[in-house]
């Protein structure tokens, strides 16, 4: 039989202590984003603005059972379509709304070759086109589909002229979770694509 010399117990004691704690570690979060990439987001940068559109993109409401840090998915093993499951190592970049209206505030100033002056933190620049969105619905299927409704309006200063749409879309997201916020990107950017038009509507 093999022995351990007493000076080393405390160093393997140590080690294996180590190695224990080490196997009960939890899993750490991975964290998403609706945003673009970067080369996406240095593209919209680069648009000229020596005439740009001025826009305010209001943040984004969404119902409070979707104002979570985790991601919310429908529960394949409820058996009901209003049972809802919350993703502790799926978690937003930032809180919802904020990613929404960042995404949104993304893609129309490069769609529109605008500025955003509630991004932009433009305090002396009179907007002269307010947009505001409100998700009624955002959920998927983990391996299958994703969908959304989003109303929103855009507003012409300082007249008030409005007009008003709603942005529905069901698409597949194939794989997990990444599959899911991939979904979710397309639909965003849908409906930038849907407001941009209407925005278009009020210049002319």
């Amino acid at each position: 039989m093999t022995r351990i010399h007493a000076a080393r117990r405390p160093v393997l004691l140590a080690a294996l202590a180590l190695a224990l704690l080490g196997g009960c570690a939890s899993p750490e979060p991975r964290y998403y984003t609706l945003a673009q990439g970067p080369a996406a987001a240095a593209a919209g940068a680069a648009i000229p603005t020596d005439n740009p559109i001025w826009i305010e993109v209001a943040p984004v409401r969404v119902p409070e059972r979707l104002n979570r840090p985790q991601l919310v998915v429908r529960d394949a093993n409820g058996g009901d379509d209003a049972t809802l499951r919350l993703l502790d190592l799926a978690r937003w970049s930032s809180p919802l709304p904020d990613e929404l209206r960042d995404a949104l505030s993304q893609r129309l100033q490069a769609n529109l070759g605008a500025v955003d002056t509630y991004q932009q933190g433009l305090a002396d620049v009179t907007p002269v086109y307010r947009i505001t969105t409100e998700v009624t619905r955002l959920d998927a299927d983990l391996g299958q589909r994703a969908g959304a409704s989003i109303n929103w309006t855009v507003r012409r200063l300082p007249d008030g002229k409005v007009v008003a749409g709603r942005t529905q879309a069901e698409l597949p997201a194939p794989g997990s979770v990444d599959g899911v916020v991939a979904a979710y990107r397309e639909i965003v950017s849908g409906a930038a694509n849907e407001i941009a038009s209407g925005l278009r509507s009020l210049r002319q």
